[in-house]
């Protein structure tokens, strides 16, 4: 059934578009290729969705390009969007995947790409283009010019009924391309978002692998910032240690802005300015995360800004470490994160005695537990789903006392196994004491 499917597309196609592209280059050569796809992964995954969908036909772009004359760019002009990216693991800009079925026949999927420009590549580097190249790539054996959308929307159109599914999210490349098809056509629109949630937040072994090697690469950053943590430091300095061993361990960029937060800016909990100057006596949260193959690790840890945790600062630092563990025993299949929740609650509220004043020291847990981890920091999910291995989501109670200045937060990076979880993030010093010994032996490496 394939070839006389592909042989009608190509008769839609106008001759230029079907021109042949420049010749491949080597896939180091091609920025737009991104990191080597996993094709099994990404087979897989378009299989399950459209099992998951009845018969017509699924229009999923890519991101675009930010505008270097008028965006603020921190990170790169570009970022693939999740959706698009979990189903094709490619990085190139202005793509889109189709993907299109009708009762009693076989799937098909179509991969549309930018022609080539050498003159823009002059300014953004060799990109991947339509033809054999991107095929061997993508593991998609039909990859086609973007320059022939219109005359295949009318193929698309005749040959298969249905609705027109996209995901219709804010951050797609080109959200009006699905609705422009609709609306010629006369179909129906519906978005695929949730369905595709459902599936996203269930990570597969390819996707887990990068879940672990992005924890891994945060671990080092949160050691490489004990060891050179000091009263005197600007925040940034530190921020700078942190995100240096980011990109030298690998990672794409950063997950999120990060966060070190000393003393008073230690219980604000998205501070991430970064410019006051460190004291003795302070705390110093640092809420930090790396990004590797577009999936982010998420781990905090507190420390003591001179390397040793006061009294006061140690009993509430163990409690909130406690309630850590608690909900961490508490993680199995079938479970929720709501519950998950209640037990760090419960367990603070148990255990505080008269640790923060009259009132219980949940009353200064002022976020929830939890939220899943993937492609965002707060990634795609249903918060009421129950527990099942495969998921990935954080744990992290914090204890937030304003008036003293005072604020100490612990997250880690949970895998639901069959057993139990598996703590990615467990390469980062939890225990205050180790803590205090992995900044003791930088200050000793320091002197010498």
């Amino acid at each position: 059934m394939k070839l006389p499917f592909l042989a009608l597309i190509a008769a839609s196609v106008p001759l230029a578009a079907q021109s042949p592209p420049p010749a491949p280059e080597p896939v180091a050569d091609l920025p737009g290729a991104g990191r080597p796809v996993n094709l099994a992964a990404t087979a897989a995954r378009r299989e399950a969705l459209l099992r998951r969908l009845p018969p017509g036909v699924t229009v999923i772009p890519a991101a675009t390009p930010r505008d270097l004359e008028v965006d603020v760019l921190q990170d790169g002009d570009f970022r693939q969007d999740d959706d698009f990216y979990y189903l094709t693991e490619l990085e190139t800009a202005d793509a889109v995947l189709i993907l299109a079925r009708r009762p009693g026949a076989p799937a098909q999927t179509l991969l549309l790409l930018p022609p080539r420009n050498p003159g823009e590549e002059r300014w953004t580097g060799l990109r991947l283009g339509p033809g054999p190249r991107a095929a061997e790539l993508s593991g998609i054996p039909a990859v086609l010019s973007r320059a022939s959308l219109d005359s295949l929307r009318g193929a698309l159109m005749t040959r298969f009924a249905g609705p027109i599914y996209t995901v219709n999210r804010s951050s797609s490349g080109d959200s009006a391309l699905a609705a422009r098809w609709a609306r010629r056509a006369g179909r129906q629109l519906e978005s695929i978002a949730t369905l595709l949630d459902s599936m996203r937040v269930v990570k597969d072994s390819d996707e887990i692998a990068r879940l672990r090697r992005a924890a891994q690469i945060t671990a080092e950053a949160e050691k490489a910032a004990m060891r050179v943590m000091k009263a005197g430091l600007k925040e940034y300095q530190v921020e700078a240690t942190i995100e240096y061993t980011f990109r030298d361990l690998g990672a794409d960029r950063v997950g999120f802005p990060s966060i070190v937060g000393s003393g008073p800016n230690s219980t604000t909990l998205h501070y991430d300015a970064n410019r006051r100057t460190i004291e003795d006596g302070d705390l110093v949260v640092m809420d930090i995360g790396a990004e590797y193959g577009q999936y982010t690790a998420d781990v905090t840890r507190t420390v003591p800004a001179n390397g040793r945790f006061t009294p006061r600062q140690r009993a509430i630092y163990d409690l909130v470490l406690g309630a850590q563990q608690a909900a961490l025993d508490a993680v199995r299949p079938g479970v929720t994160l709501v519950e998950l929740d209640a037990v760090a609650r419960r367990y603070l509220r148990e255990h505080g005695g008269d640790l923060c004043g009259p009132r219980t020291c949940d009353a200064y847990f002022v976020h929830a537990l939890s939220h899943w981890l993937g492609m965002r920091v707060h990634d795609v999910g249903d918060y009421q789903r129950p527990l099942e291995p495969g998921m990935v989501f954080t744990v992290e109670p914090g204890l937030y006392l304003a008036d003293e200045n005072l604020g100490v937060r612990v997250e880690d990076d949970v895998l639901v196994t069959a057993s139990g979880y598996e703590l990615l993030s467990g390469g980062a010093p939890r225990a205050a004491a180790e803590v205090e010994s992995v900044m003791r032996k930088g200050a000793t490496d320091a002197i010498h």
